[in-house]
């Protein structure tokens, strides 16, 4: 009888240890203990962060290093089947689907802001975008206080002009702008000499000349930038437990130096659906953040 009693005792007191640790969880990981399964958010076509592959399945690098996130969950719930569902989103309707809780994690290019601090939280920055420009070879110019005199194309609507008006360098240069209805008209414009730069994000510019017709006519002023963004993943705001576990996941892999083969894989390696390879080295910038982790929002 005592050694049954003992039995019964000792399931009761499993029970209650679970029953425990489940209280203590709060956030997303309780909503992911209590429904066994986490959603990811992506993006269709924000190439090669997050997008549809040749098969329509979401790839990238943005979703390469939320995968480590979901395994991480995984391991530290104790939950090696759970569930892993994926939703598109769009850059419209991330933020609202996240608060709501229809997505547990976005996966994409979405800029880590101190004004979208105030709605969700971020993990560390993955990549650093610089607004510098885009220009053939042979045309000579090798900074941008050489578009002195030139005219430039971008896209209407950025702030890739009013950027370049303050640069200290080019306030007082001449510099005439023509803004096209969107990034591959504004390539176009370069391409066809009707503009000597294309003013625009350094990931944008680079993935427009990997897929153009003649990759190595063209050069990225990479030395200069009218701004920094970083990029990260987004996750809900004020939900510190899960917040942890994408601090640490995230940070161990840029500490361990395994983030540069992620890295290389998606912006100096052939990538699908086409294997074009973008070509696009880790820069100053992109490097210190991987050594220097952190979730500093730009202003």
């Amino acid at each position: 009888m005592k050694f049954v009693t003992r039995i019964v005792l000792g399931v009761f007191a499993v029970c209650v240890a679970a029953a425990v640790s489940a209280q203590d969880l709060t956030g997303t990981l309780k909503k992911i203990k209590d429904t066994g399964a986490i959603t990811i958010g992506y993006r269709e076509s924000s190439i090669p962060f997050s997008y549809l592959d040749d098969k329509q399945q979401p790839v990238g690098y943005a979703m390469d290093l939320c995968m480590k996130i979901v395994d991480a969950v995984k391991a530290d719930l104790k939950m090696p089947n759970l569930k892993v569902s994926l939703q598109p989103v769009t850059s419209s309707n991330r933020i609202p689907l996240l608060q709501n809780g229809t997505i547990d994690l976005e996966c994409g290019s979405t800029t880590n802001s101190v004004e979208r601090q105030k709605q969700v939280a971020f993990g560390p920055t993955y990549f650093v975008i610089n607004v510098t420009a885009a220009v053939k070879k042979s045309s000579g110019i090798k900074s941008l206080v050489d578009l002195n005199g030139k005219t430039i194309s971008t896209t209407a609507g950025t702030t890739s002009v009013p950027l370049l008006r303050q640069y200290d360098k080019t306030k007082n240069a001449d510099i005439k702008s023509i803004d096209a209805k969107d990034h591959a008209e504004s390539f176009l414009l370069l391409t066809q000499d009707r503009t000597s730069a294309f003013v625009m994000d350094d990931i944008l510019l680079a993935g427009l000349i990997a897929n153009s017709a003649n990759p190595g006519d063209y050069m990225i002023l990479t030395n200069e930038s009218l701004r920094t963004e970083p990029y990260s993943m987004m996750l809900r705001k004020d939900d510190p437990q899960f917040k942890a576990v994408v601090d640490k996941t995230i940070g161990d892999v840029m500490k361990s130096g395994e983030i540069d083969k992620i890295y290389s894989k998606w912006f100096t390696s052939p990538i699908p659906p086409k294997g074009v390879n973008i070509n696009f080295p880790e820069t100053p910038a992109i490097k210190e953040a991987f050594k220097n982790p952190n979730d500093k929002g730009v202003q």
